[in-house]
């Protein structure tokens, strides 16, 4: 499960393997924050505890992910307050609403000020007290639901593809320019949350007999990414990512440098940010230069010849040709695994011919060299007469 391609960079590899690719942003696709999935279905299956276990992790899913995109949007955390508001809101919104509610009818429920929810906000029977404690509340849901906001449209309509946990996933972000930080952050953010529960509720079923058990492999690029973007965004990424049941699950957090995390504006922000690495059990490191080699030595340790082969590997003089006779990166394929503290596994990487085709992330340096191929003509290379025809228009420059 890639939750989250801000360079269309596994689109291709997803479609190889029979998997589905939603795409978000720019009027391509959209994505429903209160929209409940694939738990409203788990729920009606299941009783008792599952049951219960099910309906309370999707509302504190969708509480969590909405406090997110208001923390991007405001590029500052929500209040105390506003948080107690918006988790009550939404449990009187699920209770009373017809189908599935948009962010739109949130932000109409909260206007209405039910008894309900003026109890939580203390007002006292005093409405502009009301009216000032849910004010900035409002206008945050306001530029979400009508796409007025810096976060675009992307969260004001139904969910356009819902997931089908039997096959791969790529959620498609390439749409979201790196001009507009705070959009892919937001995508990023939407697309973990949704990914993360949508296998929560898969492993519940399967604990109740009701789905085969499966094993996911969710896959975080450009992690850093959605961590940059202001005060507080490093918690609500933590409250996400935690979400998942350890059993059965793995989870890739990619990132270029650990120096990434240093765009956490945020001193305190930043020291949980560089805590992710330091809870990964397996680290994978590809060629870094010394500096960068003297952070991961904060959370593993490193002998005198590993951190030789890494530099080595990071050594922009050292060139080969042997790569399907064009010139490359002595370091490119080359790993090392460090599992805890044990000494670290070199690995070289050895692409077939057809992962060499689907992974390369140079297309539109190749295409020079097609001597003018047309788009149907790349990807028919890629995949043959018969998968060119459920490409369903991918644009190859973007992948």
């Amino acid at each position: 499960m890639y939750l989250g391609d801000v360079k269309g960079e596994h689109v291709l590899r997803t479609r190889k393997a029979d998997g589905k690719v939603n795409r978000l942003g720019s009027g391509r696709g959209y994505l429903n924050p209160l929209d409940p999935g694939g738990s409203a279905r788990a729920v009606e299956r299941l009783t008792g505890t599952l049951r219960e276990e099910v309906a309370r992790g999707a509302h504190e899913q969708r509480k969590a992910l909405m406090m997110a995109l208001i923390t991007v949007s405001r590029e500052s955390k929500p209040s105390e307050q506003e948080d107690l508001i918006l988790g009550r809101a939404l449990e009187i919104l699920y209770d009373r609403h017809d189908g599935v509610p948009l962010v739109r009818d949130l932000e109409k429920l909260i206007a209405q000020a039910p008894e309900d929810l003026r109890a939580v906000v203390l007002d006292r029977g005093d409405m502009d007290r009301y009216l000032d404690a849910t004010d900035a509340l409002r206008t945050s849901l306001i530029g979400i639901a009508t796409g007025s906001g810096p976060l675009g449209d992307m969260f004001s309509r139904h969910t356009t593809e819902q997931l089908d946990m039997t096959r791969s996933v790529c959620f498609d972000l390439s749409a979201l320019p790196d001009t507009q930080p705070q959009k892919q952050a937001a995508g990023l953010l939407a697309c973990w949350s949704v990914g993360f529960e949508a296998v929560n509720t898969a492993q519940v079923l399967a604990d109740a007999g009701l789905e085969p058990r499966r094993n996911y492999n969710i896959v975080l690029d450009e992690f850093w990414r959605a961590l940059r973007v202001g005060r507080g965004i490093v918690d609500k990424a933590d409250s996400l990512t935690r979400l998942n049941r350890n059993e059965g699950v793995g989870q890739m957090m990619i990132s270029h440098t650990l120096k990434d995390f240093e765009a956490v504006a945020d001193e305190t922000d930043r020291a949980k940010a560089k805590g992710f690495v330091e809870r990964c059990a397996m680290v994978v490191l590809g060629g870094l230069g010394a500096k960068e080699l003297s952070e991961v030595e904060h959370f593993r340790r490193l002998t005198r010849q590993e951190k030789r082969r890494v530099e080595s590997w990071a050594d922009v003089k050292k060139i080969t040709t042997n790569q399907h006779g064009r010139t490359a990166p002595y370091g490119r394929g080359k790993f090392l695994v460090k599992l805890g503290q044990a000494p670290g596994i070199p690995v070289q990487m050895r692409l077939t011919g057809v992962e060499d085709r689907i992974s390369d992330t140079n297309t539109r340096w190749e295409s020079l060299r097609k001597q003018g191929a047309s788009t149907e003509e790349i990807e028919r290379e890629i995949f043959g007469e018969e998968g060119q025809d459920n490409i369903e228009g991918a644009d190859s420059a973007a992948a």
